[in-house]
């Protein structure tokens, strides 16, 4: 189970495509332990869900330590090269549609009135048809910039609403509402109320834990997803660039917040504190004890030498952080809860350093090749005509 899942996040796979390449794929059943080439899969796809639900955080941080230490046999890392390391954050954004106040409460309209259906309590309007009118009338609108129009729809989505909730409790009044019933009605009346200017809302019916974060892109103002702190070695390894810390944070900390945790993270992972920790402007007054030991970008005072040059490539991190994104699955989260989002992040970097040391034993074989056949890898290497 556990290799499925590092074939899932080295090639950027659902679930259901990983079991349908494992059955035809022998590298695949091999890298899992088969022994004969099997022609069905021998567990069901859900299974996948079932291992994540059971496992922990820990435990997969420990997968993340067991690829560094391959890196370390494989000669691709040296420990010597965890002594200066780049820290940054990122955000992981889940997978929802963009949140608007129109398609959240016409959400909420659609599950109160079917939660209510299933336990039995009769309405006397369930709004599904006139709301999905004033959505598509708000929609349609807002594309023509007609606001007032908009706004006088979405009005009218918000009174549905409310006329519902008002419904269910006059008709479940002095009774004990089933725990379903009650967390959907919570949930309706969180989107009821909800404003702009709230800083705890709802973006989204089906993962409530989204948080809207804001990292000041040009072409990207809002992220909606969680925070992720990473952390990779800043002085190229043999082996490349390697992620030696990835962890989800929730609550949208302050990036500077989050520099002590993320260092003590590296430490349980590879057993050893950082020297040197480059970051950016963004952890000004960072809680990490030992000041002396971090530089911010743009910083003059104690660097000289070889800190700046080191300072200069600081920026290693974001093309590790656009590879995992872009060639793993750190970019769009599809797994549930805060607990998904914690595991996406471990794997997405698990992934990452899989991903270099299959480049790097790829470049250790053609060295082999290059000195034990010296003549036949030109014509290797020939394009067919």
């Amino acid at each position: 189970m556990v290799g499925l899942h590092m074939l899932k996040h080295i090639y950027a796979l659902s679930d259901e495509e990983v079991c349908a390449r494992w059955k035809e794929n022998p590298y695949y059943q091999y890298f899992t332990g088969e022994e004969f080439f099997q022609h069905r899969f021998p567990i069901e796809r859900s299974s996948m869900t079932h291992f994540r639900n059971r496992v922990s955080e820990e435990a997969l941080e420990k997968l993340l330590q067991e690829s560094l230490q391959v890196a370390f046999q494989a000669k691709a890392l040296k420990l010597s090269d965890l002594d200066r390391v780049a820290v940054d954050t990122t955000v992981q954004e889940k997978a929802i549609t963009f949140p608007t106040d129109a398609k959240l409460m016409h959400k909420a309209i659609e599950k109160l009135g079917e939660t209510a259906k299933e336990e039995g309590v009769g309405l006397r309007q369930s709004y599904v048809r006139v709301a999905k009118e004033q959505l598509i009338k708000s929609a349609r609108y807002r594309h023509a910039k007609q606001m007032n129009r908009a706004r006088k729809a979405e009005k009218k989505l918000r009174t549905f609403l409310g006329r519902l909730i008002r419904d269910i409790r006059r008709k479940t009044l002095g009774e004990e509402l089933s725990p379903k019933l009650n967390a959907t009605l919570d949930k309706a009346v969180s989107v009821w109320w909800q404003q702009k200017e709230k800083k705890k809302s709802i973006f989204s019916w089906h993962a409530p834990e989204v948080e809207c974060i804001s990292k000041g892109k040009a072409h990207k103002r809002y992220e909606f997803g969680c925070k992720v702190t990473l952390a990779t070695n800043v002085n190229p390894a043999a082996g490349g660039q390697f992620v030696l810390a990835s962890r989800a944070l929730h609550g949208a900390p302050y990036d500077g917040h989050t520099l002590k945790e993320t260092i003590e993270t590296i430490h349980s992972i590879v057993g050893k504190t950082p020297n040197r920790i480059y970051v950016d402007k963004g952890y000004t007054g960072h809680d990490y004890e030992h000041k002396q030991h971090v530089f911010k970008s743009g910083q003059k005072r104690g660097v000289i030498g070889k800190i700046k040059q080191e300072l200069k490539r600081r920026t290693v991190i974001e093309p590790t952080i656009g590879h995992m994104k872009n060639d793993g699955l750190l970019g769009r989260n599809y797994l549930k809860g805060q607990k998904g989002d914690k595991i996406n992040a471990i794997l997405a970097a698990v992934g990452f350093n899989l991903r270099q040391l299959l480049n790097w034993f790829r470049k250790l074989l053609l060295t082999l090749i290059r000195i034990l056949f010296p003549h036949i890898l030109p014509h290797m290497l020939k394009p067919c005509v």
